[in-house]
């Protein structure tokens, strides 16, 4: 399985030398000049780590990457920066940061940074398994285990409850599921959730005892 590593850089040579070294070392990159469709990007792919600089074209990067946190990105993230005083630094682990490397750099010490980070996470980039209480979703084979029976459940069952543990304990709003998991705000009704969350809810607790999923009047709904 492919490490895909993500980088945003707005100087293009350095950009091309970090994909070229971490491409070297075996890595697959996707490098970007701004942060224009990288939320995108993080979306729709399997992403293990983004190497984010700070100062960007009409976005800070530390400020994107803590919207990123509050919108439930957990992948890690290494700051790549000439912001290097100390509050600039203690600021960047404030926002979200995994590790931060200050600009002029060493490509030798990125590396192994890049290789300690990746190691450290690799137990769930390398298992693709998503784990909560007695619910084990296996993102290889899209197949979901309930205190160790497989149940069936369908792709849209699937990324809904892969969103509730990805963002365990925040409650997530109607319209936020609506745009994260159907893809659409806009063209769906709030009915159509809380179907959904109530199929969901039958399979993986039909007698109604674990009590997985909450309703929260008049917001959403949140993992317990």
């Amino acid at each position: 399985m492919n490490t895909n590593i993500v980088i945003v850089e707005d100087e293009e040579d350095l950009l091309e030398l970090l994909e070229y070294n971490l491409q070297k070392e075996g890595y697959e990159t996707i490098g970007f000049l701004n942060t224009k469709t990288v939320a995108q990007i993080l979306d729709e792919e399997d992403i293990e780590l983004l190497i984010m600089d700070r100062n960007l074209p009409g976005v800070e990067g530390s400020e994107f990457v803590a919207k990123l946190r509050d919108e439930g990105l957990d992948i890690p993230v290494i700051f790549l920066s000439a912001k290097d005083k100390d509050e600039d630094i203690e600021e960047g682990f404030l926002r979200g940061g995994d590790d931060y490397i200050t600009k002029p750099f060493n490509m030798k010490e990125l590396l192994l940074r890049v290789k300690s980070i990746l190691k450290r996470t690799s137990k769930k980039v390398s298992s693709g398994k998503l784990a909560y209480r007695d619910l084990l979703l296996d993102k290889s084979t899209r197949t979901l285990s309930v205190d160790g029976k497989n149940i069936d459940v369908t792709k849209l069952e699937f990324d809904l409850l892969n969103e509730f543990i990805i963002n365990k304990h925040n409650v997530l709003e109607r319209d936020y599921l609506l745009e994260s998991v159907w893809g659409d705000s806009e063209n769906y009704q709030y009915k159509t959730v809380n179907v959904a969350i109530n199929r969901l809810k039958e399979k993986i607790d039909p007698d109604k005892t674990k009590e997985y999923i909450q309703t929260v009047r008049g917001v959403g709904y949140k993992l317990c």
